[in-house]
């Protein structure tokens, strides 16, 4: 069987896009696995595929490198909504489905901007032991479950968000028995003093640092909001260093009307033999 595929990427995060409305693939997780291992497959950290919805003009579902179904993807929900406009199927403001709720995007040239589901479970300045270190992280689900941690506190250690093993600390506490039994997502965070906050993140189910991570830019936003009193919308650099932007309503707690704005680019399209 041949297959037409996208690869996109959202500020770095990159993608393998398939349009399965005909519902080509049907093991999405097997398919996950082969297709984004970056030494046998095309290579990517995770796969979209775009099917039939009965509430949108689409739905997304997203599958982690690792063949783990993921929660909401950020700059996944990016590249999808641009390759549903690229080919046709949606125009510059539509809307998609992901895991029961409904999506809106806005296309501005090689921009997207996606309107986010409200977090939830948002906590500050918890507390965990990990490698016989004490380090404190917030937390919120903004479709997929984060924990936020400052890097100021790795001071002693002598270590920057630049020098940080992030694959080594994340996976630390990635695996924690503290965010038991579907794990976390790690984002370690540095403010700059134009006001901008450069993140670095470890995804689970890549199970590796990414260039970009859309949801973990969201939750730093927020928890950056939160602790330094920044007025959104905020600036994040991630690793890749293409800037996304997060916008939200905020009163004391209550975080509403998010968006992440920011680049959703084809890089090639090729067939597969599936």
């Amino acid at each position: 069987m041949k297959l037409e595929f996208t690869k996109m990427s959202g500020a770095g995060n990159d993608f393998v896009v398939i349009d399965n409305r005909s519902a080509s693939i049907q093991d999405g997780a097997g398919f996950a696995r082969r297709v984004c291992d970056r030494h046998w497959g095309v290579g990517a950290d995770g796969l979209l595929l775009l099917e039939k919805s009965s509430t949108a003009q689409y739905k997304m579902m997203y599958y982690n490198g690792d063949g783990s179904f993921g929660g909401m993807c950020g700059n996944g929900g990016r590249c999808i909504a641009m390759f549903a406009f690229k080919k046709g199927i949606a125009g510059t403001k539509h809307e998609f489905e992901s895991l029961d709720h409904i999506y809106s995007v806005a296309i501005e040239g090689d921009d997207v901007k996606l309107a986010m589901k409200k977090p939830s479970i948002l906590k500050i300045d918890q507390h965990v032991v990990v490698k016989k270190k004490r380090i404190t992280f917030s937390s919120v689900n903004t479709g997929s479950p984060h924990i936020v941690v400052v890097i100021d506190q790795f001071a002693k250690q002598r270590l920057s968000l630049k020098t940080l093993d992030v694959p080594f600390w994340g996976k630390a506490l990635r695996d924690n028995n503290k965010f038991e039994p579907e794990g976390t997502n790690v984002n370690f965070i540095q403010r700059a003093t134009d006001g901008k906050i450069y993140l670095r993140t470890y995804e689970r189910g890549v199970e590796s640092e990414t260039l970009a991570c859309g949801t973990g830019s969201i939750a730093s936003a927020i928890v950056a909001s939160l602790k330094w009193k920044i007025k959104p919308p905020i600036t994040i650099i991630p690793l890749s260093l293409v800037p996304l932007i997060i916008n939200f309503d905020i009163k004391g707690k209550n975080i509403s009307s998010v968006s992440l704005y920011g680049p959703a680019i084809v890089t090639f399209s090729g067939i597969l033999d599936a």
